[in-house]
């Protein structure tokens, strides 16, 4: 019976051990299985290239000399350190030449953007600035402006053409300037006032001291206008998980003098593409886009 008894004994302590034994093995295996990988940014903060597409102020135009394009100070891709661009902050100073490219055109409207976006695709950029439409809505006369269904469908075409040939590179999409609020900063510019009369802009500035019923109905047309323009951009990149409208930061933005060229007093000076070049990188290096 003593054997008996020690016999029963041995077989549960070895059972119980055997039980302890499968758990704990179970337990480490538990504690040995990798992380699931966390899952890669649709957006990053830190592209490596960048290709600017659009008119004028992404050329850089009137800042440096009279009527002249210079592009050094350009917001979006120029080299000049006190400007600061888009680009020179993201890939500092020695990648400018070899991975940031300036497609834009002075005069461009968005009509343009289609085929200024395929050749920034061409290069594969890991980021795309767009800043167009203010020509589309600076014309002879309001009633030349830019049709907002045009517009959205050639902002359609060019994202269009972009994502089928470069799927996975972002767009920074700045918001059109407020052109009336730039006429009413620029008005009382003695040598401005000269210019606007060569014919800038003169749906919004045209008689730049004509304050008459019919004048302020044409500056507001022309308002109404750029505040469609900026809705299109913003619906059209919304649907794009690749694309950040600026939330109108550059619409909001009141340049002052000191900021505006000072031969026409319209387009933005060295200083003004500084304020550019700020707003685009915080939009551009933020964890969120803007609301």
């Amino acid at each position: 019976m003593a054997a008996a008894a020690a016999l029963v004994g041995g077989a549960a302590l070895s059972g119980c051990v055997a039980e302890q034994g499968g758990a704990g093995g179970a337990g480490e295996r538990r504690s040995s299985a990798r992380p699931s990988p966390s899952p890669t940014p649709v957006w990053n903060t830190r592209p490596a290239s960048v290709a600017a597409v659009g008119d004028s102020i992404t050329r850089g135009f009137d800042a440096c000399g009279v009527l002249e394009d210079c592009p050094e100070v350009s917001w979006a891709t120029g080299s000049d350190t006190r400007v600061n661009s888009l680009a020179l902050r993201l890939l500092g100073a020695p990648a400018l030449a070899t991975r940031s490219w300036n497609l834009a055109r002075s005069g461009a409207r968005m009509a343009e953007l289609p085929g200024q976006m395929a050749q920034a695709a061409a290069h594969r950029p890991g980021l795309v600035t767009v800043m167009v439409g203010a020509n589309d809505a600076c014309r002879d006369s309001a009633e030349l402006m830019t049709p907002v269904a045009e517009f959205r469908a050639s902002f359609e075409e060019a994202m269009g053409r972009l994502r089928k040939a470069a799927p996975t590179t972002q767009v920074y999409v700045a918001s059109v300037p407020d052109l009336k609020r730039l006429w009413a900063t620029g008005r009382d510019h003695p040598l401005g006032r000269q210019v606007w009369k060569l014919g800038i802009c003169a749906s919004m500035l045209a008689g730049t001291d004509d304050l008459s019923a019919a004048a302020e109905q044409r500056r507001a047309a022309v308002h109404e206008r750029v505040l469609a323009y900026n809705a299109v951009l913003r619906d059209v990149c919304a649907r794009d998980e690749r694309c950040r409208y600026d939330g109108g930061a550059v619409f909001d933005f009141a340049f002052t003098g000191a900021q505006l060229s000072p031969w026409d007093v319209f387009h933005p000076s060295r200083d003004g593409q500084e304020r550019l070049a700020e707003i685009a990188y915080r939009t551009v290096t933020a964890a969120r886009p803007p609301a």
